[in-house]
């Protein structure tokens, strides 16, 4: 009998739950942290979400040498890509990074989108659905194209949203996960020291 290839204890399943909140927010430091009463839930989506980094470098190049000497790190991007589900006002001043919103006469709420230059940016979390990691989105801002498709039958309207990551204004990286002590990889898991 052949030992085992991996452990399935740690695989990721699930669309787990997006929370979102104003800039300044206290910030959870660990998985059973509750989150500030601030965070709301963003709900539902249509193929929960998806998390991409990008790092960018170039070649260092000598003469003496074919090969690059080294690479200098020359940028990073980062993005939180899904789409609502559910099509509401507070859903659009995500989209759209803020905005007016405004209840008429007839009780009727009635929504613009921001200036140039006023939008606001946000606070992102990602708690996976078995509470074995949640992800910090410091400082957030939609840049996305918002298209909402009206469709017949039971296909519903969505709002796609690709939140990028910023440089936090408070100082910080971008981001920050965290994860249960028994999905550290194994033995010889340490900070990294630089």
């Amino acid at each position: 009998m052949s030992a085992p290839v991996g452990n399935a204890a740690p695989l990721s399943l699930g669309p787990g739950r997006l929370w979102v909140a104003p800039l300044g927010t206290a910030l959870p430091t660990d998985l059973g942290t509750a989150l500030d009463a601030a965070f709301k839930p963003v709900g539902y989506t249509e193929e929960g979400s998806e998390f991409s980094y990008e790092l960018t470098s170039d070649p260092v190049e000598v003469a003496e040498s074919l090969d690059p000497v080294f690479y200098r790190t020359t940028g990073r991007n980062g993005t939180v890509t899904f789409a609502m589900a559910e099509n509401t006002v507070r859903n659009l001043t995500l989209a759209f990074n803020g905005g007016s919103v405004t209840r008429t006469t007839s009780g009727a709420v009635s929504y613009e989108p921001p200036e140039p230059g006023t939008e606001v940016r946000k606070v992102l979390v990602f708690d996976s659905e078995d509470g074995e990691e949640r992800w910090i989105f410091n400082q957030v801002f939609q840049g996305g194209s918002v298209t909402m498709s009206r469709r017949k039958g039971a296909d519903k309207t969505t709002i796609p949203v690709e939140f990028r990551l910023e440089k936090p204004a408070l100082g910080g990286a971008p981001f920050r996960a965290i994860y249960a002590d028994e999905r550290d990889g194994g033995s010889g898991v340490a900070p990294v020291t630089p």
